[in-house]
């Protein structure tokens, strides 16, 4: 199985756990020298924004019985001013890459009737948050085309899940923010206040509760299309399902303190 984005946080720990569990497992990332140390069978370049580079990598990394697409950008700043090209960066590599991941598996996969793409999304994959516009819609369209492919590829026997992490430490990085003008300055400093609020005192879970959830997931055929990893996505995602959007934000703006 290949993961994508293994450099760091929660791609890093899906290697880990996969390797610990008997897995055969291949790490890929744009830079392979942060691979290093990774208990990988092997180790790729892999830049799923990159047609060639896909090419490449699953050339090289030979028959797999399931890709787990991890790789992924943050795409935060406020939409009035967030740069175009950035965003259309974003869903390239947070939409565009995994199904382009997923072009190029499928046809070997639908002639042998098995194969496991895992599409790591997010509680934003669900929910529109404050000053991370770009990185939620990447999200949502991921889930979107997850769905598709469940229906278009269940048929051949090949699964789909999407795992829905809530905030996982150390977090994603944020190289590329885009703080915009300076009138958003208060809704910065309330939105960066949230988590220790979802998160509670115990703070993030560490990325190896997702790593374990992508090797069940991978293990157990019953696995539902969605599966919801952290309390804190946990208790959200029930919200969005239960209430209205009138009630679901009054919820959230008391629970967080928004005032924004």
């Amino acid at each position: 199985m290949l993961v994508t984005g293994a450099a760091r946080a929660i791609g890093r720990a899906t290697v880990e756990v996969l390797a610990a569990r008997g897995h055969e497992v291949v790490a890929t990332a744009r830079d392979v020298t942060l691979l290093a140390g990774l208990p990988a069978a092997h180790v790729l370049a892999l830049d799923v924004g990159d047609p060639e580079s896909v090419r490449a990598a699953l050339s090289a990394a030979g028959e797999l019985d399931a890709v787990v697409n991890n790789a992924g950008l943050t795409g935060y700043g406020p939409l009035e001013t967030y740069p175009l090209d950035s965003f259309a960066r974003v869903l390239e590599v947070n939409t565009i890459g995994p199904l382009r991941m997923a072009q190029a598996v499928a046809p070997s996969w639908r002639e042998r009737g098995s194969g496991v793409l895992v599409n790591i999304s997010s509680v934003q994959g669900k929910i529109g948050t404050p000053l991370e516009g770009a990185y939620a819609a990447s999200k949502h369209a991921l889930e979107a085309l997850s769905e598709t492919l469940h229906f278009e590829l269940g048929h051949f026997g090949i699964r789909v899940v999407i795992v829905e992490p809530g905030y996982i430490a150390p977090g994603m990085k944020h190289a590329d923010d885009h703080e915009g003008p300076a009138v958003y300055a208060d809704l910065h400093a309330q939105w960066g206040g949230t988590v220790a609020t979802l998160t509670g005192p115990e703070g993030r879970p560490g990325p190896e509760v997702v790593g374990a959830a992508v090797a069940d997931a991978l293990e157990d055929p019953s696995t539902p299309l969605r599966v919801e990893v952290g309390k804190d996505a946990a208790l959200v995602l029930q919200l969005r399902r239960s209430l209205g959007d009138v009630e679901f934000e009054a919820t959230m703006r008391e629970a967080l303190g928004l005032t924004w």
